[in-house]
């Protein structure tokens, strides 16, 4: 994996959670240059725009002339409406293959399991055993976790048959909720993906018009947190955006961190995000302008 991995979710156009649409053309070129980057990894879901999002990048893929034998294509098993059964799941990784046009599949995330009963996707010939057959029968490399409930995700991390975790929103400068599920995945030996380090766009906001948090409201006390972070990143001759992308891949647990990008001017601005160059001064005083941990999305999981 690279450092930074490009988010595949705006790829299939979603602008109920991002703001903008991305025509078919033109998220198929930016594929296309990320091929030709130093990003060397993408990530991206069945469930993204009901599967747009793969389609595009298997498009691009084989515009390209076939996949880099260096870049590794990462996506996620979804439920279907309410089915989350081991056959749906069979049916969401048989319909990214053909969207992706990849065989086989070299690390596939359980999605989101978090929003459906435990009880039911680790039972016998559910969701969780469906994919661990998938990979017996080599049609998956490794299993991944996705989610973002950190108590629900410390649930399923502690099956053991897990060996990479995705979290979202929650290891950025302003939210430390994973702060625990991260040292447990340390200590099992997990490798760590981290994406929504903009917290959804409102890190990457210089007008400060921008007022909710992992798709929600923000607290009034995160706001003004961040705006004093803007500040601090404006007086070390930086932005808040550079300052996210980078807490996040200079932690070294951390494998990669996964950055949407729905533009090629964004690629090299973002490569260079990932490697800023400040003392532990300009760190410090981030640090101090952490929000309390009651102003974290899963400030009672998290304590």
């Amino acid at each position: 994996m690279s450092t930074v991995t490009l988010g595949g979710a705006p790829l299939g156009s979603m602008p109920e959670n991002f703001g903008y649409e991305v025509a078919e053309a033109d998220a198929i070129a930016l594929v296309g240059e990320v091929l030709r980057s130093g990003i060397r990894t993408i990530d991206t879901s069945n469930g993204y725009s009901d599967g747009r999002s793969e389609e595009r990048i298997g498009r691009a893929i084989g515009e390209f002339g076939g996949l880099p034998a260096d870049v590794t294509v990462i996506t996620k098993v979804d439920a279907h409406a309410d089915d989350y059964s081991g056959e749906r799941v069979r049916r969401s990784l048989a319909e990214s293959r053909n969207r992706l046009g990849i065989a086989p599949l070299p690390l596939v995330h359980l999605h989101d399991p978090e929003f459906h009963d435990f009880e039911a996707m680790t039972a016998r010939g559910g969701a969780v055993e469906a994919l661990v057959e998938a990979k017996e029968r080599g049609e998956i490399g490794h299993l991944g976790l996705a989610g973002g409930d950190v108590h629900e995700m410390r649930r399923y991390l502690d099956l053991g048959v897990f060996e990479v975790l995705l979290v979202h929103n929650r290891w950025t400068l302003v939210d430390r909720s994973a702060g625990p599920l991260l040292e447990r995945a340390a200590e099992l030996g997990v490798g760590i993906v981290n994406a929504a380090v903009l917290g959804g766009g409102i890190l990457a906001d210089e007008s400060g018009r921008s007022t909710t948090y992992g798709y929600r409201r923000a607290s009034p006390e995160t706001l003004h947190s961040i705006a004093r972070m803007r500040e601090v990143c404006r007086r070390w001759d930086t932005t808040l955006a550079t300052a996210a992308i980078r807490f996040s891949t200079r932690d070294p647990r951390i494998a990669s961190t996964i950055v949407g990008i729905s533009r090629p001017a964004r690629i090299q601005p973002t490569l260079e995000a990932a490697t800023l160059d400040r003392p532990d001064r300009f760190w410090d005083e981030l640090e101090e302008l952490v929000p309390e941990p009651e102003h974290w999305l899963d400030a009672q999981s998290a304590r």
